[in-house]
């Protein structure tokens, strides 16, 4: 018996996007499948806003072709099978909730009140729908623009830092918001800076870096990518490395900074600690360690090949936990 092969939601092949004689995006190959949620990653300018606004029809390739549900990007009825929240919803905050909705909705061409009701209901605003925006809380603003976005009810939605700027608990809401939208089916695609929230909710992975998609990948196999490792620190990280080589020639180590080694394959440490201050090396802490998820998209963001990190001012650039500045 031969089983259909799945057709991906969204494909792309050979994307590209000039801004000034550069790439912002540069022949880019994506691949989503249905139900998936892909988390995209990437510094700031590193093309993440201008792959979206390509895949929403708000911005116009130079090169390359976009495929929605295995059918062209700019076709009419495949468009209406997406829902997106771009950089901000376009909110009116002199508006009421509902008022949104429904200019929204007519320049849908949408004339069924019952799934703005719907939308409200599903995104916690179905008390809210008479409330002014302006006195909407930043998590209300928010799942409002995703209500937007469900309007025609959308099965892929693209959301382009719908965390950004929240408290803990407006992270929470969407975080739960989205989760039970993709149990009910519905496929996402999400830029965040925030890693370690994005890593809580995201199926499937793509890390882009100035314009390329460097990797792509399921949960399963990120997580088997991120290795355990002992670090320790040290007066002079240069020195302990040639004498823990010396002696051990077949662990991996890494130098993370001047005072910091990262050794690979390592079940007890106790030997190294004793090698090392019989040696006169002082040794300051060490520790068993597990890479994370955020540790791993920085080291690639960074632009290692293995899992080699280029020290902490690599984490610092362009990663913070709010700010847009895409391109």
């Amino acid at each position: 018996m031969v089983q259909n092969k799945k057709v991906s939601v969204v494909e792309t092949r050979a994307l590209t996007k000039i801004y000034k004689g550069k790439a912002a995006v540069d022949h880019m190959d994506m691949k989503v499948e249905e139900g998936a949620i892909y988390g995209f990653i990437g510094r700031n300018g590193a093309g993440k806003s201008t792959t979206l606004k390509m895949l929403c029809g708000l911005a116009k390739p130079d090169e390359g072709e976009i495929l929605l549900f295995g059918k062209p990007g700019n076709d009419e009825v495949t468009a209406r099978r997406v829902g997106s929240l771009i950089e901000s919803a376009g909110l009116y905050p002199g508006m009421t909730a509902r008022q949104n909705m429904v200019m929204k909705a007519r320049c849908l061409g949408l004339a069924d009140e019952k799934s703005i009701e719907k939308a409200l209901a599903v995104t916690g605003l179905a008390d809210a729908g008479s409330k002014r925006v302006k006195h909407f809380s930043m998590g209300m603003k928010q799942r409002l623009g995703i209500a937007i976005a469900l309007l025609g009810n959308p099965d892929l939605l693209i959301l382009d830092e719908p965390i950004n700027g929240l408290d803990p608990e407006g992270t929470r809401q969407i975080r739960q918001l989205i989760l039970d939208l993709n149990e009910e089916g519905k496929t996402f695609i999400i830029s965040s800076h925030i890693l370690g929230e994005l890593s809580r909710i995201s199926t499937h992975y793509g890390i882009i870096k100035d314009g390329n998609l460097v990797e792509q990948m399921d949960r399963e196999t990120l997580e088997k990518k991120c290795m355990d490792y002992f670090r320790i620190e040290v007066s002079d990280s240069r020195l302990a490395l040639a004498l823990i080589t010396e002696h051990a020639p077949d662990i991996r180590a890494e130098v993370y900074d001047t005072r910091t080694i990262h050794l690979y394959d390592v079940e007890d440490g106790a030997w190294l600690n004793r090698l090392l201050i019989e040696n006169k090396i002082q040794v300051y802490s060490s520790v068993s360690h597990h890479m994370d998820l955020e540790e791993y998209f920085l080291s690639r963001m960074d632009g290692a090949d293995g899992m080699e990190m280029n020290g902490r001012e690599g984490m610092k650039k362009g990663m913070g936990t709010g700010g847009n500045g895409n391109v």
